[in-house]
């Protein structure tokens, strides 16, 4: 339990852009003999975090994700969360596979983006990997992008690890889109001519 709550408060630092200083002494070891600093993380951490960790259903025993990268030819399937624990291991792998295949960089990226995914896969019921897209994106990937391509934001949640594009291979893309739309955790957009669904972790809306 501690090295997830340990993952739980690197990941607020990380993702929501509070960078761990220099004057920051405190390590993973320390963190873990302190034990008690599981509850000042929990106060610190985004709701959605907990949020997606209280969720889960009583039979759930674990969680797994599988996913292709169009771009790198990768492939991973891994279970990154069991028994009320993210597993810091495999989310560093699915970042991995998620990362900025242009200029190799990887991103912390947002846990309630993989329960989401998790969630949209149940619901569809299929055994295939999520072809990938696009997931993370540097600043100056998504610079590029907004500059050639038509609907990139300037500020775009891909640059802050709280955006996937993705399609599911045996899946229509119109129901992909429904599904991810039924689950109301975020924005939804629809790209038919590029084929994928864009999901998010940002407000629930949709394109």
């Amino acid at each position: 339990m501690l090295n997830n709550l340990w993952y739980i408060f690197t990941y607020f630092h990380n993702v929501n852009g509070v960078a761990m200083s220099k004057h920051d002494n405190m390590n993973r070891r320390t963190f873990l003999k302190l034990g008690g600093m599981g509850a000042a993380a929990a106060a610190l951490a985004p709701t959605s975090v907990f949020a997606n960790m209280q969720r889960q259903h009583k039979d759930e025993e674990f969680r797994t994700l599988s996913f292709y990268n169009l771009h790198t030819g990768e492939s991973l399937k891994t279970t990154y969360w069991e028994q009320g624990i993210y597993h810091p291991e495999a989310l560093e792998e699915i970042e991995h596979v998620l990362r900025d295949f242009r200029t190799d960089e990887t991103h912390k990226m947002d846990i309630a983006l993989f329960d989401l995914l998790h969630d949209i896969h149940n619901r569809a019921g299929k055994n295939k990997a999520f072809n990938v897209i696009s997931g993370y994106r540097s600043p100056k990937t998504n610079a590029m992008l907004h500059n050639t391509t038509q609907g990139v934001a300037t500020k775009s949640l891909h640059m802050v690890g709280k955006a996937i594009d993705i399609n599911l291979p045996g899946l229509k893309l119109t129901d992909l889109r429904k599904i991810a739309m039924h689950e109301k955790q975020g924005g939804v957009g629809f790209y038919p001519k590029s084929n994928f669904v864009h999901v998010d972790t940002g407000r629930v809306r949709h394109w």
